[in-house]
This record gives structure tokens, sequence and C-alpha cells, in this order.
């Protein structure tokens, strides 16, 4: 349901809460909730464009950086800044997030599949393993009237910063040379990374959907 409950389990909620109601009561009136969501999308294919061009020089990985900055602002800012003016709409802003975020996903997860670091199927798969969970997420709320956006305390939040962290590490490791390409060692860790992601994300998504039947044999016991 649109109306679920909210719950932001993952690690960094709380900080990121506070934060983002500071900057949305300093924002001025004539910036709205969907400014920040359009921010989110072009931030996305910003990220996307500079992982794709990464090729080119590690410079382009701090360009990705700061994309996945301005993507996490009009991400998460948008419903912040309805929420501060009230002017919250629940079906609306629901529907809404759960087609941008699939979008913005793809849109990132093809961009690391297009740089000489990940194997474009690896990252692909990743993708895939995310919007699946994302459907689950989507589902459980329609099911048990509640929203939890994270698995494991990993949450969107979690997940930006595991891929800033990376771009560092790529961005020191990487030849200096523009049009070179990065030490096969470079490669092999970064597609073990993100094999062991869409590893983890299986075997969540399998615990995760064995509870959720287990919790609704209880609710809705079979009739004989």
């Amino acid at each position: 349901m649109a109306t679920a409950k909210r719950e932001l389990g993952f690690l960094l909620a709380g900080p990121e809460k506070r934060v983002l109601v500071e900057i949305a009561g300093r924002l001025p009136p004539w910036i709205t909730p969907n400014h920040l969501t359009g921010l989110g999308v072009f931030a996305a294919v910003g990220t996307a464009v500079a992982y794709a061009m990464s090729a080119r020089g590690p410079l382009w990985l701090a360009v990705a950086t700061l994309m996945l900055f301005v993507h996490w602002l009009g991400d998460s800012l948008d419903g912040t800044l309805a929420r501060v003016r009230k002017a919250e709409r629940p079906r609306y802003g629901y529907y809404l997030d759960h087609c941008v975020d699939a979008f913005s996903t793809s849109a990132i997860g093809l961009g690391i599949g297009l740089s000489p670091y990940v194997d474009l199927t690896l990252a692909l798969g990743l993708v895939i393993g995310y919007l699946t969970l994302s459907i689950n997420v989507y589902l459980e709320s329609q099911v048990f009237d509640v929203f939890r956006l994270a698995y494991g305390r990993i949450g969107p939040t979690e997940s930006r910063l595991v891929l800033i962290i990376a771009n560092t590490v790529l961005a020191l490791a990487a030849p200096l040379t523009a049009g070179s390409l990065p030490a096969p060692g470079i490669t092999t860790a970064a597609n073990a990374v993100f094999a062991f992601l869409a590893a983890a994300m299986v075997v969540v998504l399998v615990a995760r959907f064995g509870a959720n039947l287990r919790q609704l044999a209880r609710l809705e016991p079979r009739r004989r």
C-alpha cells in the first residue's frame, strides 16, 4: 500500500534524516520535490556516463563520485522536502520513487558494466538482483503494510558509499595515462566484489522470501 508504514533500518538512516531535514528547511520555496526527483535522474545518467568514460582516465571516476553525491541529494531529498512542507502525496510519491529507482539503478549498473573495471554481464546481473529485491520490498509493503528500506542494515545510502569508496580506490590504483586499461589484478578484484554482492543478494532474497512465507502461513493457515 502507498500508505504503508516506513521502516528505514539501514545503518545511516538516523544521521541521514537529520541532514536531509536540515537541508530541506533551507531550500528556497521555488524548489519542489519534483525538481529534486529530476535532479536525481539527471545524476544517475551522469553517473552512468562517467563510468562508461572512465576508460579515458581515472578523472572520470571522480566525476562518477560527484554524480553519486548529487544523485543522493535528489533521490533522498525529494521525499524529505515534501514531508517538511507537509505537501507529501503518498501514492504519487510511492509510485514515482519505484519507477525512478528502477531507472536509476539500471542506468548506473549499465554504466558500471561499460567501464573497463567490471564485466558487463556481471554488472547487469547485479542490476537484476537489485531490482528483484526492490520488487520484493514492494510486495512486502502490499502484503504486510510495512515498507522496509533496508536489507541487513544495508540501504541505498550505504550502497552509494561503497561505490564512492571503490571509485577512490580504483582512481588511486588506475594507470595515469588516459586510454590505457587497468591492470588485470584490478579488474579481477572488482569483478570478485561484484560477484560476491550478487551472491549476497541471492542469499538475502531467498532468506527473506522464506521468512515471508512462514509469516504468511501463520497469518493465513491453510484450510482443510
